[in-house]
């Protein structure tokens, strides 16, 4: 990055720290490409790691990868957001790493991003990228494709313009040298160890099972989709209308959720999107599913602390787990 750039952004840093204060989020530090900043327990201003990865992954040796994108809770220092913090963190997946915390004992494949999405969706194409947000012109490829679009639209491309709710979350533009960083220290890495993790699994098993792991709020947020106020299924099953996974895979998936009581929505009001197209090839035994679990389901949405019933939810979402690590998808 020149010298010059750095300084604005050092110069921007130092101007916000003020009005953020304010906002209750976490302090500033020193700007660093590690610095992350994690929320205390009670939503409070929180101390900043300088020494952690924002990508973590635990290499397993089955043919199932699971990964979660969207439940990164370390808010990087460099940040800036201006709009309340508790507003902010509706956008995380929170708790989905949780959920899913057996699934490397039993050998599957886990990455899991700790960034958190409203700094960067790592399920988004960087080429998703909001111009209105940038101070000057984007040197690189920017989507074209309407399907693309949509979620620039709602404000949720690469780097989110507001919350769900429609609230804008930054009160300045983005320097493009800001948003390359972000790439560099969280896309990149981010979808490396995907693909990785598949690679590896379809390498020693001869075929993978790709589970990318979200959550949904109980209604649909003002600005979160193209159906704002549907009321959301238990779980939604997405692969892009069989096209980053095989029919019958998916058709499975569904029928042991609903086979243990919950509600299952096929690919509405979620298809899947960039991780599953970008790392699936259903002819090549590479199978990738989006599954939405409903956060009604585990925890309460206005405090985000865990309810009871997400020890149930867990022992279900294993017997899933345990159920893809017995399938052989050559055989379907």
């Amino acid at each position: 990055m020149h010298p010059a750039d750095l300084l604005k952004i050092r110069n921007l840093h130092r101007a916000g720290a003020q009005q953020r204060a304010a906002t209750g989020a976490p302090p500033l530090k020193t700007m660093t490409a590690t610095a992350f900043s994690h929320p205390r327990p009670d939503g409070g201003p929180a101390s900043a790691q300088t020494n952690g990865s924002p990508v973590h992954p635990a290499p397993g040796t089955s043919h199932l990868v699971l990964d979660s994108p969207h439940s990164g809770t370390a808010y990087p220092d460099d940040f800036l957001f201006a709009c309340d913090f508790a507003a902010l963190r509706t956008a995380e997946d929170t708790h989905v790493d949780k959920l899913y915390d057996f699934a490397p004992a039993l050998g599957a494949h886990w990455v899991e991003a700790r960034f958190p999405r409203s700094y960067l969706d790592a399920n988004r194409s960087i080429s998703e990228i909001d111009v209105t947000l940038l101070d000057s012109a984007w040197p690189d490829e920017v989507a074209k494709d309407p399907a693309l679009l949509s979620k620039v639209r709602l404000g949720k491309g690469l780097i989110w313009r507001t919350t769900d709710e429609g609230l804008p979350i930054y009160d300045r533009q983005l320097t493009v040298e800001e948003v390359q960083a972000r790439i560099s220290r969280c896309w990149v890495p981010y979808h490396a160890a995907v693909r990785e993790a598949i690679d590896a699994a379809h390498r020693r098993n001869g075929y993978s099972i790709h589970l990318n792991c979200h959550s949904m709020p109980a209604v649909a947020s003002a600005s979160a989709t193209d159906f704002p106020g549907e009321a959301h299924a238990d779980f939604v099953v997405g692969d892009r209308d069989a096209t980053t996974a095989s029919a019958a895979l998916s058709q499975r998936v569904c029928q042991h959720l609903t086979g243990l009581g919950y509600s299952v929505a096929y690919n509405h009001p979620y298809k899947g999107v960039e991780l599953v197209r970008r790392y699936s090839s259903p002819g090549q035994h590479r199978h990738s599913i989006q599954l939405e679990i409903n956060r009604k389901l585990y925890m309460d949405e206005k405090t985000l602390e865990l309810k009871d019933s997400h020890l149930a939810l867990k022992a279900s979402l294993q017997s899933l787990v345990e159920k893809l690590l017995g399938t052989d998808t050559r055989t379907l």
